[in-house]
């Protein structure tokens, strides 16, 4: 297996701009941010995708993620946040990592990054919304 980058910053192999460090999972500023403050949160386990997070994980790790999107607003002066996370696709580095971006208005930042569409009904929707609630 490829090295890791962000296994390497969590073992202080590499050196990185820490923002949290906790038993389960650390937080670094993106090195090439959207905007300054732009915030890396990833499990100290390296881990792939939100499917591979443990489900007793998923409680923690987002409270950091709550706490992170919380001080872009109270420390940084932003408006709100961007949070997202790639699983695979479009994933740069394949260690899960959640994407904590300070936001203001007019900031340049538009939407999502990819076209939007509507479904051509809404039985297609339906039909959509079924599957989804079946594999659930």
């Amino acid at each position: 297996m490829k090295a890791c980058v962000f296994c390497e910053i969590v073992q202080g192999k590499r050196p990185a701009h820490i923002v949290l460090d906790t038993g389960e999972a650390m937080a670094f500023l993106d090195a090439r941010p959207l905007f300054e403050g732009h915030t890396l949160l990833v499990p100290r386990t390296h881990l792939e995708t939100l499917a591979d997070l443990p489900p007793e994980v998923v409680g923690p790790f987002f409270t950091h993620a709550q706490r992170l999107a919380q001080a872009m607003e109270t420390e940084l002066g932003a408006a709100g946040s961007f949070v997202a996370m790639n699983n695979r696709i479009s994933q740069s580095v394949p260690h899960l990592h959640v994407h904590v971006v300070p936001r203001n208005r007019k900031d340049g930042l538009r939407g999502f990054f990819w076209p939007r569409r509507k479904y051509d009904s809404e039985q297609q929707a339906a039909e959509y919304a079924e599957r989804l609630r079946n594999a659930l």
